[in-house]
């Protein structure tokens, strides 16, 4: 989200999915409340440095950094909020003030802070623990809106890996040494990792989706989902079947280290200097189209992830429950995971970033190992992934591009025509894009109303004022020049 984004939302006021918190030097005890109650709920964004009444107070300049320590550290701590969840605070200047901005997304779990469940309605935060109503409510809710939860009681300890926890266990340690897991036994560090819970239905306890497909065993993993499946391909001569080929049908820790090596034994690793040490783009790159094709996944959904290397792109798709639709925009989005239990556990591994970053880092690199092109990421009923690459231009590449770039501006073109045609009497931005058949706003205005704009082939009906909500645009001219 962008500065105009944030004074947006500020706007709003306080409501379901927006709290405000002066917190002028410290934290107040009801921050983790609102935090706790985002999570059981719809999600949404909490405002460190803004009062009540929507008045932005800031945050002293020297208190930022030990505000966010203490926020981070809290909610890494299940004696504050169980079980924990990870989130990025924001730090921004709005109107010559330090606020705080933390997007809360929907857990997939129900958490408690100190001890207690808070819910969050139209007047704030709610104190349920009490309610055994409206607490079983809430279980139910996320076990069947979140398929990685839902549990097989007949699942056991030796239908599990004990090799994978291990090599979990290590891998955790590995990145934070000291971590809890290490010390634990296996059942302790699955249930710390809540991959084992009690079905609030059936009142069974079990395994869940999200501990079978991380660490079973393959009979167990395609005995619950036989259509388990990611299939990696390479297509650069033989683009009607393939050159090379992973048919992958096992645990998500070995999908991903076999997806990586796919990506290492086929494109190559350009030379980079990032403060003064040289990283590895195509890993940083690749590792969150590889984990994000693996962990937001819709794996009730029998449509096969792919993970496809062409001669000028690398294309990913999985089937998703859509939060939005259209192309993503890294500057101005609200990360939403998928399926949490398994985000956090690849986060604690090293397999995945922290919600969000993985976003913008994959944009960031990919500038430079693409030559300034960037990826498209696109939310639909199946997510795709777009990387484009930089092959070897031949003849035959040239033609096919220019082939490519002729039909997409004829397409363009054709469109471009329609709105004329349509918008002869002033017509809304709802309404232009109902008649094409689009849902992205931004997706809409950025490629296509702003363009006519600027070539005057629309008009505004209030030139004066650009954003108002009474806006409609009217067309000029007869048609397009070809």
């Amino acid at each position: 989200m962008n500065k105009a984004g944030i004074k947006n939302q500020i706007r709003k006021g306080e409501g379901i999915s927006i709290e405000f918190k002066e917190c002028r030097n410290k934290l107040g005890k009801d921050v983790f409340e609102s935090i706790c109650a985002f999570l059981n709920r719809n999600g949404g964004d909490l405002f460190l440095g803004v009062s009540d009444s929507g008045k932005i107070t800031g945050i002293d300049p020297e208190a930022v950094d030990q505000v966010k320590n203490e926020l981070v550290t809290a909610l890494n701590n299940p004696q504050k909020l169980n079980p924990p969840f990870y989130l990025t605070p924001e730090n921004w200047a709005i109107q010559g003030k330090r606020i705080i901005r933390l997007f809360v997304p929907e857990s997939s779990q129900v958490h408690r802070c100190n001890g207690k469940i808070y819910d969050r309605n139209e007047d704030g935060d709610l104190d349920i623990t009490s309610n055994t109503n409206l607490v079983t409510e809430l279980y139910i809710r996320k076990q069947t809106s979140y398929s990685e939860n839902r549990t097989y009681p007949y699942v056991s300890l030796k239908n599990l890996r004990p090799d994978l926890i291990a090599k979990a266990r290590k891998l955790a340690v590995n990145q934070r040494p000291g971590h809890p897991w290490a010390s634990m036994s296996d059942i302790e560090l699955l249930k710390s990792a809540q991959l084992f819970q009690r079905d609030y239905q059936s009142g069974k306890e079990g395994f869940t989706l999200a501990a079978i497909l991380l660490l079973g065993d393959d009979n167990a993993i395609l005995s619950v989902l036989p259509h388990h499946r990611t299939d990696a391909l390479l297509r650069r001569e033989n683009i009607d079947r393939y050159d090379d080929r992973d048919d992958i049908r096992t645990n998500l820790i070995e999908s991903y280290d076999r997806l990586m090596a796919f990506v290492a034994k086929h494109l190559p690793d350009k030379f980079f200097l990032e403060k003064d040490q040289r990283i590895s783009l195509r890993d940083h790159i690749f590792r969150e189209v590889a984990a994000n094709m693996l962990i937001h996944r819709e794996f009730l959904n029998p449509y096969p992830a792919k993970f496809i290397i062409e001669t000028n792109r690398l294309f990913a798709e999985n089937s998703n429950k859509p939060h939005g639709h259209g192309l993503i925009d890294p500057a101005n989005f609200s990360p939403f995971p998928k399926n949490p239990v398994m985000a956090s556990f690849f986060k604690e591994i090293g397999r995945a970033d922290e919600l969000g970053s993985g976003v913008r880092n994959l944009f960031k690199y990919c500038r430079h190992y693409s030559d300034g092109k960037t990826p498209e990421l696109i939310e639909e009923d199946i997510f795709k992934c777009i990387v484009p690459l930089s092959p070897q231009v031949t003849p035959e590449v040239t033609e096919q591009v220019a082939e490519q770039v002729a039909e997409q501006v004829a397409e363009q073109v054709e469109k471009s025509e329609k709105i004329i045609e349509f918008c002869r009497s002033p017509k809304s931005t709802s309404e232009i894009m109902g008649f094409l058949g689009l849902k992205h706003r931004e997706h809409f205005r950025a490629t296509i109303l702003q363009p006519l704009l600027k070539q005057g082939i629309l008009k505004p009906t209030i030139p004066e004022k650009p954003t108002s909500s009474r806006q409609k645009y009217y067309s000029t001219k007869e048609k397009i020049t070809k």
